[in-house]
Parts: C-alpha cells; sequence; structure tokens
C-alpha cells in the first residue's frame, strides 16, 4: 500500500497462470523448497473492517497458510482470542504490520506479549517518515538495531517493508540501501517487490546481495511503465516474477511469501481478485 495510505490505515485500526512468462523458468531452476503463502490482509481491509472473523474465514477457504495483519479490529489486545481463531480457520500469524511507537518505550512490551500470544514473529514497520529524512534516518535504523536485540530473546524479530520512495537516490546510494547497511543482520527488509520493481529495482539481485534478510516477501501484482494489456492480477502484471521466486526458494531464507493485491481490475472485489492472484501465483510454484 502507499505508505501515506498504510500509516493512517494502521494509526486508525491500533487468468490463470498460463499468463505467467517466468512461470516454467521457475519451476525448472528452482529447489524443491515449498514456501507458504500469506495473505497481507490490507488487501481485503474492507472485508476485515464489516467482519473480521468472515474475512479470515474466507482467506482461509480460498487456500492462504496465514495471514499478514494490518490492525486487528475486534481483537486489539486479545491474542488468545485471535489465536483461537487462528487455530480454528487453520491459519497462522506470518507477520504484522504495526506503527514503530508500538516498539518503543513502556509499548514494547506489550508488543510483545501480544504477539508472542498468537504466534507471530514477524514484527514489520510499513512506512515512517523517519526513513528518508536526513537528519533522522540514521537514529531511525539505530532503533530498529536496538529492537532487534531486545526482540531476539523472545523469538520475534522487526523489520521494514518498502514501497517506491525509499529507493529515492542519496548521493551515489539511496535511502533503503542505507538502511540496508546501517543495520544488523537480524532487521528483516521486507522486501515489497511490486514496489521495488516500479522503483527500477532488481529484487532477485537485492537478495542475493542482503542474503538472509529477506524473510518475508511481499508479492504485489502492480502494474508499471508501458502497461499495455496489463493488470493487477499476478501473472498478467509488469513485474518480472520467475528470478524473484526462484531467488526466495533457491536462497533459502524466505520463511513466507505474502501475497498483497491493492488493485482489483476489471471491477472485481478484492476477494475476488486476491483469489485469482492466488491460483495463479500457486501454479506458477
Amino acid at each position: 500500500m502507499q505508505a501515506s495510505s498504510r500509516r493512517q490505515f494502521v494509526k486508525n485500526s491500533a487468468l490463470a497462470a498460463a499468463a505467467f512468462a517466468g512461470s516454467r523458468s521457475f519451476a525448472a531452476g528452482a529447489s524443491d523448497r515449498a514456501i507458504p503463502i500469506a495473505l497481507q490482509l490490507y488487501s481485503v481491509r474492507g472485508d476485515c473492517g464489516k467482519d473480521i472473523d468472515a474475512a479470515l474465514a474466507a482467506v482461509a477457504k480460498m487456500g492462504f497458510a496465514a495471514v499478514e495483519f494490518a490492525g486487528y479490529y475486534k481483537y486489539a489486545g486479545k491474542g488468545k482470542e485471535l489465536l483461537a481463531k487462528l487455530n480454528e480457520l487453520g491459519l497462522k500469524a506470518a507477520a504484522t504490520h504495526i506503527g514503530a511507537n508500538t516498539m518503543r518505550g513502556d509499548a514494547l512490551n506489550q508488543t510483545i506479549e501480544f504477539h508472542k500470544e498468537i504466534g507471530c514473529k514477524y514484527l514489520i514497520v510499513p512506512g515512517d517518515g523517519s526513513f528518508t529524512n536526513p537528519e533522522k534516518s540514521k537514529a531511525f535504523a539505530d532503533f530498529f538495531n536496538e529492537t532487534a536485540a531486545k526482540l531476539k530473546p523472545h523469538g520475534l524479530a522487526c523489520g521494514y517493508h518498502n514501497h517506491t520512495h525509499e529507493f529515492a537516490k542519496v548521493g551515489d546510494s539511496n535511502h533503503w540501501e542505507l538502511f540496508a547497511q546501517r543495520t544488523d543482520k537480524d532487521v528483516v527488509l521486507q522486501i515489497d517487490c511490486g514496489w521495488a520493481a516500479a522503483a527500477g529495482q532488481d529484487c532477485a539481485d537485492l537478495m542475493k546481495r542482503y542474503p538472509g534478510r529477506m524473510q518475508v516477501v511481499h508479492i504485489k501484482p502492480t502494474v508499471f511503465g508501458a502497461a499495455t494489456g496489463k493488470k493487477a492480477i499476478f501473472g498478467q502484471d509488469s513485474v518480472n516474477w520467475g528470478p524473484i521466486l526462484t531467488a526466495c526458494r533457491d536462497l533459502g531464507a524466505t520463511a513466507w511469501l505474502t501475497l498483497e493485491q491493492e488493485a482489483y481490475p476489471d471491477g472485481k472485489s478484492p476477494m475476488e481478485s486476491t483469489a485469482l492472484s492466488l491460483a495463479a501465483l500457486k501454479k506458477a510454484l
């Protein structure tokens, strides 16, 4: 999601695979390691807002192994109840998107307790103005290093999720590269491949340059550039997914492929669009 809309959301809430040109090369060149697929619930946020239980049930029925949260709705602060619902539906908590403020000061202990209760290891910040602020970016990276050290004894990890603007140039580098270089290996780099590709980045190359740090990878169908005939459904979009999926599997670091469906082509609902992308992604794998 766009940085501003995602930050506001976090704040407010405390067809076919044949079109996938790279699927055959991926299947032929990758190892046999299967990576489970999660859904970033921002994809179906309208459904979640109406009835989170019904939305989770629909996501489970669709065939996802897990969800990545972006708000907890009626389950905020009720970790045991949420875990019971996830267990009932056969879902896991792959990760969550939360504000950096939830990992500062006294709030950190509550954040740790809640996410341990629901079995959610990866605590990801999905946008923060400090990331690209030249006067704050170094301190922001230090904050992640310090927080990662505090989380590690609890079996948890923190990280950051990119958009396009995090790849804006800073001298001979860019904001994302500076953050990666300034943070320890325990800090997760949650690469959103849709936004990164739209920013002109080679996602597979980034994974190779920062091995072991992209445990949760966002698979976002994205249309950019000369988009004639393209649509934001996995395999029909502008992203060259073959090398990305191969890198995810062959490098051995990716624990979750997290689908995030932000556009809904042809007037289809968020759930319908998500189902199309999931089916194509599974076929490609």
